[in-house]
């Protein structure tokens, strides 16, 4: 890992939140990622399952947790499970975890081997009634691979049929999308490391540069400051181009009197920051950019006004649409007879902001949480209206990571450069 060494209390914290939801006599078991083969005999870089990182912090393939709070013996109430250290795999692939390590960065003071797991899993199943399980239930999952998880799930319920089984996922989902104040210092330090990098983009843009060579500048930037890397591909769109959601060719070139899209953010510490902003390449927005800029940002700050516990998603989305009606009337874009001849299905305003206006954020980019429950203090959430005009060929999006507190929310982001005097002067 690049980056300095994290407080093992957020690990901590973690397990014993979940374990004081777990079933009397039962046992928890969480398993690592695969090792994806790309061709031949190279890899895709290892990414671990979220929720055992969430577990124990280890980024360690071939890893295990394992949870029995009701074992007899206090040794192996937490365990953590580890490929054991090979002399000659670490002369090709590079040093594995020693117990102290992993003590250190998991919090978990017993280590077993990956060889002795199944003799001693074997006792362990014996004694308990239920059996928790994890299982990648994120609304966004989008494989149809059947990772290791599943696999898991697989043997472990054939080998011990009669056991009652649980699903870990359900209980994470509700876990994992209340931030504790520890995981916010990790993820304000990935938000850190973004906002240096964008005043470091502010000063580099200029018409003729390329979007792969802005998307160098934020990958040294990330780098220098220790973060693994970032945290979803970079959208680095100007022009006509930015009206392209997930747009990530990145190959071409920012002209004079464009605007650029930039939806980038680090990854620190295994969380994830998630920044939009939209500048102009040449450090000057005209009349009519600067109009659609402000009517963005008018609706970034009404939706972060919104964002406080008790608010429903469905209904903190229809009122950003309300409010992006009656500004996009002013702006010209909507007519009343827009407004009132709209399909309620699919709302005139829909035209020119066709995507959600805020996400969970954390270890994943798109995080665990409810689409569908009122939020609550804890989570985050960023806020990203925008606004795509393709008889115009502009497309804005401006987008802040908030945590939300029991009166409202705080802006992580607050220090980062925002509205067009900011831009304008930091670009000079």
């Amino acid at each position: 890992m690049k980056y300095l060494p994290l407080n093992p209390e957020i690990f901590s914290k973690n397990r014993e939140r979940f374990i004081k939801e777990m079933k009397p006599a039962s046992i928890a078991i969480f398993t690592g990622n695969d090792e994806v083969p790309v061709n031949g005999d190279a890899l895709y870089p290892f990414k671990q399952n979220s929720d055992l990182f969430w577990l124990s912090g280890i980024t360690q393939e071939d890893s295990m947790v394992i949870l029995f709070p009701g074992n007899p013996d206090p040794k192996y109430r937490e365990v953590l499970v580890l490929v054991r250290p090979n002399e000659l795999k670490e002369k090709w692939d590079g040093k594995r975890l020693r117990v102290n390590e992993a003590q250190q960065i998991s919090g978990i003071k017993t280590i077993i081997w990956l060889e002795s797991m199944d003799a001693l899993l074997q006792q362990w199943i014996h004694l308990a009634d239920t059996i928790y399980l994890d299982s990648n239930e994120n609304d966004r999952k989008a494989s149809l691979i059947r990772t290791r998880d599943y696999r898991f799930i697989d043997e472990m319920q054939s080998r011990y049929p009669l056991h009652q089984y649980e699903r870990a996922a359900k209980i994470l989902r509700e876990l994992r999308s209340i931030k504790t104040a520890v995981e916010i210092e990790v993820l304000q330090k990935a938000i850190d490391i973004t906002n240096t990098t964008f005043r470091r983009l502010l000063k580099f843009i200029k018409p003729g540069v390329m979007e792969y060579e802005i998307e160098a500048e934020i990958f040294h930037s990330f780098l220098n400051q220790r973060a693994t890397g970032p945290a979803y591909g970079s959208i680095l769109a100007s022009g006509d181009r930015a009206r392209t959601l997930h747009y990530i060719s990145n190959n071409q070139e920012c002209k004079d009197g464009e605007l650029i899209l930039m939806d980038f953010g680090a990854e620190y510490g295994g969380y994830c920051a998630d920044l939009t902003r939209t500048i102009p390449v040449n450090g000057k927005f005209t009349k009519r950019q600067k109009t659609v800029y402000n009517a963005c940002l008018h609706l970034h700050d009404f939706a972060k006004s919104l964002l406080k516990p008790g608010i429903t998603m469905i209904d903190y989305t229809d009122k950003v649409g309300e409010e992006a009606t009656i500004v996009f009337q002013k702006i010209g874009l909507l007519k009343k007879t827009d407004v009132k001849n709209e399909n309620p299905d699919n709302r005139a305003y829909r035209k020119y902001l066709y995507h959600g206006i805020s996400h969970h954020l954390g270890i994943d980019v798109h995080d665990l949480g409810t689409r569908t429950e009122p939020i609550k203090a804890g989570m985050v959430f960023t806020v990203e209206p925008g606004i795509y005009i393709e008889e115009e060929q502009i497309g804005i999006r401006i987008e802040n990571n908030v945590w939300i507190t029991k009166t409202g929310n705080k802006d992580l982001m607050k220090d980062i450069p925002v509205t067009v005097e900011e831009i304008e002067s930091l670009m000079r």
